[in-house]
């Protein structure tokens, strides 16, 4: 409580500094997109985020979200950032991984798999990913993890070969992969697409938080959710970099607080909703727990070869993230 005191009275005097500057200055309209439902807990913590600068600058610049993929595509949010299209936004940070491996670390099966350890590992990264993101005229803000990563089928799968032929829902370089060494067929499918897909048949399954199925509804379509906790997933929120240099210092103070409040927040939201979305689930009346130790040990010799493919297109940057993350342990 005594740090979140701390924010909340260093925002309170940046907002005021923010206030005395002069009232001739006009107000600016940051439009931040955002992939997921308005009800997902991670477009709840951005909406108290946009609330929290328009209020901390004096409503000198005021953020608007549009969640669910409205304004733009999940898919579509970076480079709408990038190139100036919308000023700020969210986005996993694993769906860049096809631009640079190291943007998938967080997607390495079984090496970060709990909030503990995820947090350790984006310790690890973030200097790496502040500085690929600086080239590519971004600056991130903040970051919040997913839930650990469970499958979703509808049916009983008790060993990999039961997953052969299955159309699964890919969401980046990593769940494609996985789905090719078990012989699943990927199909990319944004999350705001995820209940259709299921209700229509063109996709069958997923790996994915119980958090997105809660959200999804994927009971009307899917019966069965086995926790094997293979990684947490991130969702990062980040600014068009000229945008951010044209910020006064006062303002930016403002974000940087509202940014460092959010990012608590929404880590102590994806720890505290990950039981109460496999809740849901369950009353919804899926079949919801542990993967067989069978199942789990094919999955982790898979999780083998995505690790070592990964370590070899990442680089350097990879084995210095993943050696920093070791030595934390």
């Amino acid at each position: 409580m005594t740090r979140i005191k701390h924010l909340i009275s260093t925002l309170a005097a940046a907002g005021l500094a923010a206030g005395m500057v002069s009232a001739a200055q006009a107000a600016e309209k940051w439009d931040m997109p955002m992939a997921y439902s308005a009800t997902n807990f991670h477009s709840a913590t951005g909406a108290e985020f946009a609330k929290c600068i328009t209020t901390g600058t004096g409503g000198e610049i005021e953020v608007v979200t549009h969640p669910s993929g409205s304004l733009f595509k999940g898919g579509d949010i970076k480079r709408a950032i990038q190139t100036g299209q919308a000023p700020i936004g969210e986005r996993l940070l694993s769906g860049h991984q096809n631009e640079n491996a190291v943007f998938g670390m967080d997607s390495i099966p079984f090496l970060a798999t709990s909030f503990e350890d995820a947090a350790k590992l984006w310790k690890a990264a973030k200097p790496t990913m502040e500085k690929i993101l600086a080239d590519q005229n971004l600056v991130l803000l903040y970051s919040v993890p997913w839930p650990p990563q469970g499958l979703y089928f509808k049916k009983e799968v008790n060993a990999v070969a039961d997953m052969k032929g299955i159309k699964f829902r890919s969401y980046n370089n990593a769940t494609a992969r996985l789905a090719e060494l078990t012989g699943m067929l990927p199909v990319t499918i944004e999350a705001a697409e995820i209940s259709q897909a299921f209700a229509t048949g063109v996709a069958e399954a997923m790996i994915s938080s119980g958090s997105t199925g809660y959200d999804r509804k994927v009971w009307e379509s899917l019966t069965h959710f086995y926790e094997v906790d293979a990684w947490l997933p991130r969702n990062y929120i980040m600014v068009n970099k000229d945008v951010w240099g044209g910020v006064s210092d006062a303002n930016k103070n403002v974000i940087k607080g509202c940014a460092e409040l959010a990012e608590y927040a929404g880590s102590w939201r994806a720890v505290e909703y990950t039981q109460f979305t496999l809740n849901g689930l369950k009353a919804g009346g899926m079949t919801v727990g542990p993967a067989g130790d069978s199942l789990v040990d094919e999955l982790k010799k898979i999780g083998e070869t995505m690790t070592a493919e990964w370590l070899e297109a990442a680089g350097a940057d990879g084995k210095a993230i993943t050696d920093a993350y070791k030595a934390m342990k």
